[in-house]
């Protein structure tokens, strides 16, 4: 029987371990993520949260005879108290041997479904993860791909957390390049480390506008390049685009993962490329969030 590169997993809140003000770390536990596969970095998942009853909708999610986008087509017909709101994150750790995977949550309140559920979740809380079957001969979900590069630049909020430690934290070790990292406070600065050559830089946002720090920064990082105004073509995307482009083939020795709020990103990626001529088939941005909307799953 073959497999679609991605299945839908029962799970259950196993332990939370909050890692500061603004992160928790929520470990999800299942038998049947023996058959989770990733291969760690920024795998992306969808998490299906329950309805406000506690409850999960059936559109035939669980059959694996229904192909993913015939449920996913009934879930969208659905009528919105029906619908289980659906988010994406980036799987933090899998342990398959112990049937666990770790999912970092950003908390922002009880506006948003995610924030609000992990907020509340306690051990045994139920859970829907839609993520990449070990069984599969395809993968998916990732968008880490430097192919030779030897030198990197990584940029990101408090969303992209969870994707850079796990990318930063597999660098090869003859890698260099420079990592700067957004968050809420001085007190979310966590535990990261990368090889000798990569410098990390936390950047405690405070009362500053979101962005404006991890911008500072990737400005001032370009200004000790020597820069060279680009002509590639790069249009403005509009406001009901999806701002997320990732080179299939990585050129050259350089490579930069921009990852966060769409708005933050797309300014950072036009200035990499306009401004400081990287060629844009080096540059990979993917907008996770935009200030003032939800997400469109």
């Amino acid at each position: 029987m073959a497999h679609h590169p991605y299945r839908t997993f029962r799970t259950a809140v196993a332990r939370l371990e909050r890692l500061s003000p603004h992160f928790l770390r929520i470990t999800l536990t299942g038998p049947d993520l023996v058959h989770f596969g990733t291969d760690g970095l920024d795998q992306r998942i969808k998490l299906v949260l329950p309805l406000a009853d506690g409850s999960f909708t059936d559109v035939g999610q669980f059959d694996e005879e229904t192909g993913m986008m015939q449920w996913w087509r009934r879930w969208r017909e659905l009528p919105d108290e029906k619908r289980n709101p659906i988010r994406t994150y980036t799987v933090r750790a899998v342990r398959q041997e112990a049937r666990e995977i770790d999912v970092d949550f950003v908390l922002h309140g009880t506006e948003g479904p995610a924030s609000a559920w992990a907020s509340a979740a306690t051990p045994g809380s139920p859970l829907v993860v839609v993520g990449p079957d070990a069984r599969a001969e395809e993968t998916g979900g990732l968008e880490w791909n430097p192919g030779d590069a030897g030198s990197v630049l990584i940029a990101g909020d408090e969303t992209a957390v969870p994707a850079i430690c796990a990318i930063v934290e597999t660098l090869p070790a003859h890698v260099t390049g420079a990592v700067y990292i957004e968050v809420p406070t001085e007190a979310d600065v966590l535990p990261l480390t990368g090889p000798a050559g990569v410098e990390v830089t936390w950047l405690a946002r405070g009362g500053t506008a979101h962005g404006l720090r991890l911008s500072a920064a990737v400005h001032a990082w370009g200004e000790q390049r020597s820069t060279a105004a680009s002509t590639q073509d790069l249009p403005d995307p509009s406001e009901e685009e999806v701002l997320w482009e990732v080179p299939e083939h990585t050129e050259g020795s350089h490579y930069a993962w921009l990852a966060g709020e769409a708005g933050t990103i797309t300014a950072l990626r036009r200035h990499l490329v306009r401004t400081l001529g990287i060629d844009r088939r080096s540059v990979a941005f993917m907008g996770y969030w935009r200030r003032g909307r939800a997400e469109a799953a």
